[in-house]
């Protein structure tokens, strides 16, 4: 709660003691402080009312313990209902950003989004929604925030909650629309491959129900970090603009074709014309469905339907996973 709640490990005057600095409360562990940079807390409220109002929302999407399967409340909202929205929502130019929240609202009975650290990381969104009652735990990729890249933030705020709903038997939806890991120095250094990793750890350990729909850009690592097939998805829908490749195609064929483009007279056009081939050939969804790495390609109109009926088939899921070692271990 803003103005009310505080969290530290050593408060100011530890700090200012052994380093020197001078902070205060607020500053160094206040509601904003914690939504916003640490990622310590998932929500920030302006008063105790609206903080309690949030908790009891919250809990209407978890069961009491993990023995039990999340609650199903049937509304009013037809689970076939097709929307021709998301045909304009998203923008068919990989370039073009829109917010993601606006493909969920879609797709979720009557529109409700109980949205989670909606001010850390904000390039990936996660959060608890119902589709035809059934409870759901939503990862999606936020184009219009560092174009919807993985980073190191991100990729421990979506690593947890897939822990969380898979504790909870809460299946999970996967909307991809991924150009790849955030690239920097800093990045690199702060160790992306460490915390990437906890995504690929993450998905690869659930035994809930995973559901993935690839709208647009699904490019290399971050396309396996958001839930493939080869990560245990049980489905995987492409919308039929979707771009599943190794990267995106200017960046490939600057690699592949990099002596013919030194030679050629117009560059800018040999690389629109090769991108162009590059995508007809390698970067369509039709691909990867033919491989098995897509079980369908699908109008976006129809994806609350398929999600539905995707939810229905997975309903029972069991898997079996290997004990943990066991024994006379020493202590």
């Amino acid at each position: 709660v803003d103005d009310i709640s505080n969290m530290f490990i050593t408060g100011p005057g530890v700090i200012k003691s052994v380093t020197g600095e001078v902070v205060n409360k607020e500053s160094l562990g206040g509601a904003r402080v914690h939504t916003g940079k640490s990622g310590v807390a998932h929500a920030r409220f302006k008063s105790e009312d609206e903080c309690f109002d949030a908790v009891r929302a919250i809990m209407q999407y978890l069961p009491q313990n993990y023995t039990e399967l999340p609650p199903r409340i049937v509304g009013n909202d037809d689970p076939n209902r097709i929307s021709m929205n998301l045909r304009t929502i998203v923008p068919t130019d990989l370039n073009k950003p829109y917010d993601v929240r606006d493909v969920i609202a879609e797709i979720t009975d009557n529109g409700e989004f109980f949205e989670i650290q909606p001010e850390f990381a904000r390039n990936l969104v996660i959060g608890f929604m119902r589709i035809d009652g059934y409870p759901v735990g939503v990862i999606a990729n936020q184009p219009s925030y560092l174009a919807g890249c993985l980073d190191i933030d991100c990729s421990d705020k979506g690593s947890r909650f897939i822990r969380t709903c898979d504790a909870y038997n809460i299946p999970l939806l996967n909307i991809v629309d991924v150009p790849g890991f955030l690239p920097g120095v800093s990045q690199e250094h702060s160790g992306i491959i460490r915390h990437g990793a906890k995504l690929l750890y993450a998905f690869a350990e659930a035994t809930t129900p995973k559901i993935t729909v690839i709208l647009r850009k699904a490019y290399g690592g971050a396309y396996l970090a958001m839930c493939s097939r080869d990560m245990g998805a049980d489905h995987v829908f492409a919308w039929p603009q979707a771009h599943i490749a190794v990267m995106g195609a200017e960046g490939a064929v600057k690699l592949l074709y990099a002596d013919e483009i030194k030679r050629a007279e117009n560059k800018e056009a040999f690389i629109a014309k090769k991108a162009d081939e590059y995508n007809e050939n390698f970067g369509n969804p039709y691909i990867a469905a033919e491989r098995g790495y897509v079980d369908a390609v699908i109008n976006p109109e129809e994806t609350r339907p398929r999600i539905a009926y995707a939810l229905h088939m997975l309903e029972n899921k069991s898997e079996k996973r290997p004990k943990r070692k066991h024994g006379n271990i020493p202590v």
